[in-house]
């Protein structure tokens, strides 16, 4: 096969010790590079909370929802839709470390909890509906 590579034969402890450096200098650039992936992902959104609720009681179903994304250190937004038959509004608001300079309400308070806890996503809406 074209693909194959030749095998280095290793013969003396001077090709031994080598290598050995070698295998050190290639672990050690791996771990620096894992360390600034590791580093890197903390920034990624990561956690998901929501909370479907009616705002205007005897009217609709839980058509409105609370949504927050954080990432690692709890900084991220929560959008909040409030659904009525005759119109819908959306709002954002940061949140860092888990809280945001805007006043909350209770289902954005709730949906930024589920995200830090990482409470179990669509598990907890499928077993909202059987009940």
């Amino acid at each position: 096969m074209f693909f194959k590579k030749k095998k280095e034969r290793i013969e003396t402890p001077e090709e031994i010790l080598t290598a050995i450096k070698k295998l050190r200098a290639e672990v050690k650039s791996l771990k620096n590079d894992l360390d600034q992936e590791k580093k890197e992902s903390k920034k990624s959104l990561q956690k998901i909370g929501m909370v479907r609720f009616n705002p205007f009681s005897g009217t609709g179903g839980d058509q409105s929802f609370s949504l927050a994304v954080l990432d690692d250190n709890d900084d991220g937004f929560i959008i909040t839709s409030f659904y009525t038959s005759n119109s819908s509004s959306v709002y954002a608001k940061p949140i860092e470390n888990g809280k945001s300079p805007y006043n909350l309400s209770q289902e954005e308070e709730r949906a930024i909890e589920m995200a830090i806890n990482k409470e179990e996503f669509f598990k907890r809406i499928d077993s909202k509906k059987k009940k």
